[in-house]
């Protein structure tokens, strides 16, 4: 996924390192040279030294193939100038915008940014949550038993797509406790041969670690195909 970010200020640096952990790929793009050099001393080469706002500057930067654009200024006009422009210029199917002051909200709303966010303690989360860094959400985790509950998406390039759940190699003691199609009714406790398709969500039950766990479903239903 590749993901444009106007402004460097820390919200942007903290996505950033987010995002590229996730071996996305970021860009961020800021018209102050100083903070621009700061974020290759940090991050490396993701940046781009210009306006955000500007249609040039943009394109330069790649917009028209962006899946989420984020704009995190500090100025409520720059950020709803630059997601306008990245939206109905470049098409780019989602924006997020940061509002400083909440009067202007619903301006945002109104000129369809996608995603505003107001609170500073809260942005980075909000954005997390909007841009799917990872198909595994926690739904519930109960520490005296390691017993966690957990929801995954099937990426349309899973190797699992097209394979029964006996086919595949769930981490012990877990267990498919549902899955919701689209456009069907949800599968409670689905059979062993039950087969998946690309777009389903499970909701997994499984004891262990948090971090084992993680790893091995993932492995398991949303590794690519080779």
């Amino acid at each position: 996924m590749y993901v444009i970010i106007v402004g460097s200020g820390r919200l942007s640096r903290s996505l950033a390192k987010a995002l590229l952990d996730e071996e996305h790929e970021v860009l961020i793009i800021d018209k102050d040279e100083a903070k621009v050099s700061a974020i290759e001393e940090e991050l490396g080469s993701i940046y781009l030294l210009g306006d955000g706002c500007e249609v040039d500057v943009l394109e330069e930067a790649g917009t028209d193939r962006a899946d989420v654009f984020i704009a995190v200024t500090g100025h409520d006009e720059d950020n709803l100038v630059a997601c306008q422009v990245a939206k109905h210029k470049f098409n780019v199917p989602r924006t997020i915008a940061q509002v400083t002051d909440t009067k202007n909200e619903h301006l945002f709303k109104m000129l369809e940014v996608d995603v505003t966010v107001t609170s500073f303690d809260i942005i980075l989360e909000h954005i997390k949550r909007e841009i799917p860094i990872h198909p595994l959400t926690r739904l519930a985790f109960f520490p005296d038993t390691e017993v966690e509950v957990v929801e995954l998406k099937i990426p349309s390039d899973a190797a699992s797509v097209n394979k029964r759940i006996d086919e595949l190699s769930l981490p012990s003691e877990s267990c498919v406790s549902l899955i919701v199609r689209s456009g069907e009714d949800a599968k409670i406790m689905p059979s062993s041969d039950f087969t998946l398709q690309a777009e389903d969500k499970l909701v997994i039950i499984a004891r262990g670690t948090q971090s084992d766990l993680e790893k091995n479903l993932c492995d398991t239903f949303t590794t690519p195909e080779k």
